[in-house]
């Protein structure tokens, strides 16, 4: 379970991203809140505890790339190990993530937010990506 969750929260925040760089800007942190606000129904106490995770949470994968990219430009294969333990470091936030969504949104909202990641999930397999022939 805890699996799925984590997945889904990382579906969520790779969605939002791919969405963003594919209208040519770039997701912030209000436009994630206002969607959030406007599907979930969040209240003013809810948002005002969620804008600080959703910075976090961008502010973390804006470095994350970064660091990929400077791993891809020296030509250089992080090791085996390495994927291992980014790929662990990813989960660990997904899921410390996840428990802080839970604590602020109530049952409801958050069942509708992991069925929002979900649905996420299925349409972002191939989103933004032609088929080659």
């Amino acid at each position: 379970m805890k699996n799925i969750v984590t997945i889904l929260v990382l579906v969520i925040a790779f969605t939002f991203t791919t969405q963003a760089q594919q209208r040519g800007g770039k997701a912030s942190t209000e436009k994630m809140l206002k969607k959030m606000t406007t599907d979930l129904t969040l209240t003013t106490e809810q948002q005002n505890e969620i804008k600080p995770l959703l910075e976090e949470q961008m502010a973390e994968r804006k470095a994350a790339m970064e660091k990929r990219k400077a791993i891809q430009d020296s030509g250089e294969k992080p090791s085996k190990e390495e994927r291992q333990k980014l790929n662990t470091e990813r989960k660990e936030k997904a899921t410390a993530f996840n428990t802080k969504m839970a604590s602020i949104l109530d049952k409801e909202q958050f069942a509708k937010f992991e069925a929002m990641a979900n649905e996420k999930k299925g349409n972002g397999k191939n989103n933004g990506r032609k088929k080659k022939n």
